[in-house]
C-alpha cells in the first residue's frame, strides 16, 4: 500500500515540478533571472565526485536532476497522504523538505552556497518557486492518494 502511495506521489511530485517549472519561468520573464544549472552540476558531484566549474550549463543533466528530485520528494508527500498527513498544513511542512533537500545536496557536494548568502530576490524566489512545487504536489497527492485503511474513522 505504502509503494502505491509512493508511485502516486511521484506522479504527484512530477506535477508539482512542472507547475514550479512554469512559475520560474514567468518570474524569469519579469525579472530577467537566468536559468539555474546549480541541479545538474549538483547531480554530477553526487554521481562522479567532481564538481563542474559554475559556468557549466549541463541541460539534460539538470532537467533529471530537476525532475527526479520532484518526484522523490513527492513520492514522500504520497506516503503523507495515506498516512493522513494532508492538506494545505502537510503542504506547508512539505515545502520545508523540498528546499531542505536540495540545500542539503547542493551544499553538501559544494556546488551551492547557503541561501543566507543569497540575495533577498534569490531567496524569495526560492521559496516561492518550492512552495508552488509542494502545493501542488500536496494537492494532486491528496486527490490520487487513498487514506491508509487504518487510517480511516
Amino acid at each position: 500500500m505504502l509503494g502505491r502511495a509512493a508511485l502516486r506521489g511521484a506522479l504527484a511530485g512530477l506535477a508539482g515540478t512542472a507547475a514550479m517549472t512554469l512559475a520560474e519561468k514567468a518570474e524569469q520573464q519579469v525579472t530577467g533571472r537566468p536559468d539555474s544549472y546549480v541541479p545538474g552540476r549538483t547531480l554530477i558531484a553526487l554521481t562522479t565526485r567532481r564538481r563542474l566549474p559554475g559556468s557549466a550549463r549541463p541541460p539534460v543533466i539538470n532537467h533529471l536532476m530537476h525532475w527526479g528530485t520532484g518526484a522523490t520528494v513527492g513520492a514522500l508527500r504520497g506516503i503523507w497522504s495515506a498516512s493522513g498527513l494532508r492538506g494545505w498544513r502537510a503542504s506547508a511542512w512539505h515545502t520545508s523538505v523540498r528546499l531542505a533537500t536540495d540545500q542539503t545536496l547542493e551544499n553538501a557536494t559544494g556546488v551551492g552556497s547557503p541561501p543566507w548568502t543569497w540575495s533577498r530576490q534569490d531567496q524569495v524566489v526560492d521559496l516561492a518557486g518550492k512552495a508552488v512545487y509542494s502545493f501542488v504536489t500536496g494537492a494532486v497527492a491528496d486527490r490520487l492518494v487513498p487514506l491508509a485503511p487504518d487510517r480511516r474513522h
